[in-house]
C-alpha cells in the first residue's frame, strides 16, 4: 500500500450516542460522556448521528449548547440543519457542524442554507464542516467543502485509496488537499474487554447495517488505530461506541491511554479551538 501524500499528528473522535440507540441518551449523561473524551483529549465528539435520520430526543444542537459549558477544550459537532454560528460564539469556538450530504443536490441544500442568528464573526471564521463521505455525491461535497471528511473503510487499504481519492478530487476544485483531514469511521464494541478481536477477518473491521465494525479489546484496537496512521492511510478516526458509557470508558482509559504512553497521540490540547486541535487555519468569515 502506497501512503496517500504525508501523515500528520493522529487525531481522535468519537460519538456520544451508540449506532442502536432506541432512547435518548439522557443530557446528563451525554455531558459526563463529553467530560470523559475532554480527559482523553480527544479532538471532537459528535451528537445526534444525522439531521436527516435523527435520533430520537432532544435536538443535538441544543444539547450541544448545554454541554458547551461543562467542557472547556473538546470539539462540540451536532448534526443541524443550518450552521451553528450561536455554538461557536458560546463554546469559545469549538463547534463543528455534522452534515449528512448524500442526496445528489447536497451542495446547494447544505451550503446555501441561512446562518442562524447571531451574525457577528464567529471565533472559529466558520465551524468545522464535518462530511459522511459515505456515497459519491457525498465525497463531492467533501472534497468541495468539508475541513473533516468521515469514510467507512473496513481495511487501511481501502481508507488509503479513499484518502487519495478525496484529497485529489480537493487539489482539482482549487484547495490545499492539505486543508482537509480524512477521518476512518468505525463503530466499536469494547465489550469483550482484552479478548481478542472478532475471529476471521484477521482483526480488522467486520461490515454492518452501520458500516464497518470493529469488535475486540482495548489494546488491539490501538493497535489498528497505530497501524493504519502510521501507514498514512487516515488522519484520524471517528469511533462510535455501541454502548457509549462502556465502550467510551474503556476507550479513553485503554486504547487512548496506550496511544499516548507510545507518543502516538497527544496528552494535552495545542489551543482553545476546535480547529487549532485539527491544525486547521481560520478561514474569512462571509457573514
Amino acid at each position: 500500500m502506497t501512503a496517500s501524500a504525508g501523515r500528520g499528528p493522529l487525531h481522535l473522535a468519537a460519538a456520544l450516542d451508540g449506532p442502536g440507540a432506541h432512547e435518548a441518551v439522557p443530557y446528563a449523561e451525554l455531558a459526563q460522556l463529553a467530560e470523559l473524551a475532554e480527559g482523553g483529549a480527544l479532538d471532537f465528539v459528535t451528537l445526534g448521528g444525522s439531521f436527516a435520520r435523527p435520533r430520537p430526543g432532544p435536538d443535538a444542537l441544543a444539547m450541544a449548547a448545554r454541554i458547551a459549558p461543562r467542557t472547556r477544550r473538546v470539539g462540540l459537532v451536532p448534526a443541524a440543519p443550518a450552521v451553528p454560528v450561536g455554538l461557536d460564539q458560546v463554546s469559545r469556538g469549538r463547534a463543528g457542524w455534522l452534515l449528512d450530504a448524500s442526496a445528489a443536490d447536497a451542495g446547494t441544500r447544505l451550503f446555501g442554507r441561512r446562518r442562524v442568528a447571531p451574525r457577528e464573526e464567529p471565533p472559529q471564521g466558520h465551524p468545522v464542516r464535518v462530511v459522511d463521505a459515505t456515497d459519491a455525491p457525498a465525497r463531492e461535497t467533501a472534497a468541495r467543502h468539508a475541513d473533516v471528511a468521515l469514510v467507512r473503510a473496513a481495511s487501511a487499504h481501502q481508507a488509503d485509496a479513499a484518502r487519495a481519492e478525496l484529497r485529489c478530487r480537493a487539489g482539482e476544485l482549487g484547495r490545499d488537499p492539505d486543508t482537509l483531514r480524512v477521518f476512518a469511521a468505525l463503530v466499536v464494541d469494547l465489550g469483550g474487554g482484552e479478548c481478542a478481536a472478532a475471529p476471521g477477518h484477521g482483526g480488522g473491521p467486520l461490515p454492518t447495517a452501520d458500516g464497518p465494525a470493529y469488535r475486540g479489546g482495548p489494546v488491539d484496537l490501538a493497535e489498528l488505530i497505530a497501524d493504519w496512521h502510521r501507514a498514512g492511510a487516515v488522519d484520524g478516526f471517528h469511533l462510535t461506541p455501541v454502548e457509549p458509557r462502556r465502550d467510551l470508558e474503556r476507550l479513553v482509559n485503554g486504547t487512548v491511554a496506550l496511544l499516548q504512553h507510545r507518543g502516538l497521540f497527544r496528552t494535552f490540547y495545542p489551543g482553545s479551538t476546535l480547529r487549532d486541535h485539527l491544525g486547521l487555519r481560520v478561514p474569512v468569515w462571509k457573514g
